[in-house]
């Protein structure tokens, strides 16, 4: 009787620790996943930093390690969606713009609108283009522009982010910059509403932009060189091979014999460039990079 009495107590001791160890798992299982969750968004940031940020000699393998940890966290959180956006700052030497002024027009509900888009190079540029393109007899002239990380956009009397907003929108989905999207509207006594403007603007600008001539743009670094005279023929058969530009040449060296030659080239050529000249020349030349 004793001994049933002991053996029954031990059972339910036994399956009362059990049933506090089952909680406690699982209370300690629903806080990792609150904790996870709670660090999705941090998670989130730290991958689209590492991968859209150039990657630096000394930093590679730190951002390597840290990019792995980072996607090893991911991989046990449930439904977490990882957003990997490339930027121009993937590549800061070059960029690409419209290579020329499109337009598109569409009506909607009587109303006009008239996209007009086009390259630019800085704040003066895009002044001088609204100023080129907008109609003072239009009811509105809305825009926006991006050069780098500089932007702007205006409404022009619309419902504040009805107009410019979506515009801008337009430009940054089409990964296009230095450039600026006019829309003009002529109002055909119909309102839209704000979802109505929205839409229509930022409709009317991605049109635009849509099937528009792009070109890519290289930003040129300025060389020189001091060569002799005698090997000056195939030095300029070797800058015309790499498409340089602006080149000029000064005698003025101080050095007989010797003469400075500077130019403008591509920054994604400089290195094939020198070496091609210091095979070609037979010589050790030295370069000047300004």
């Amino acid at each position: 009787m004793g001994s049933g009495l002991l053996a029954t107590t031990s059972s339910y001791q036994n399956d009362t620790v059990l049933s506090k160890r089952h909680r406690l798992e699982q209370s300690a299982t629903e806080a990792n996943k609150g904790s996870a969750a709670r660090a999705e968004p941090q998670i989130q940031m730290q991958v689209a930093i590492f991968l859209s940020t150039p990657c630096q000699k000394l930093n590679r393998h730190y951002h390597h390690n840290a990019l792995a940890s980072s996607l090893s966290v991911i991989a046990g959180a449930k439904r977490l969606m990882v957003t990997i956006a490339t930027t121009s700052s993937n590549n800061p030497g070059s960029f690409t713009t419209l290579r020329e002024r499109v337009t598109f027009e569409r009506q909607i509900k009587k109303s006009k609108f008239i996209a007009i888009a086009g390259p630019i190079s800085d704040e003066r540029s895009a002044q001088s283009f609204l100023n080129d393109v907008r109609d003072p007899r239009a009811t509105h002239n809305c825009w926006a522009y991006k050069i780098g990380d500089q932007y702007r956009s205006n409404d022009d009397g619309e419902p504040s982010g009805t107009a410019g907003k979506p515009i801008y929108s337009a430009v940054v989905s089409s990964g296009l910059d230095r450039m600026m999207v006019v829309v003009i509207r002529y109002f055909g006594g119909i309102k839209l509403g704000t979802g109505g403007l929205v839409r229509a603007y930022g409709g009317v600008a991605a049109e635009c932009l849509r099937n528009a001539p792009t070109c890519l743009v290289k930003s040129k670094v300025p060389m020189g060189l001091e060569v002799p005279f005698d090997l000056l023929g195939v030095l300029y058969h070797q800058l015309q091979s790499f498409q340089v530009e602006d080149i000029k040449q000064d005698y003025d060296t101080g050095k007989d014999g010797t003469s400075m030659v500077t130019f403008k080239v591509d920054f994604d050529k400089v290195e094939s460039l020198e070496e091609a000249v210091k095979v070609n020349c037979s010589r050790d030349i030295v370069f000047y990079k300004h």
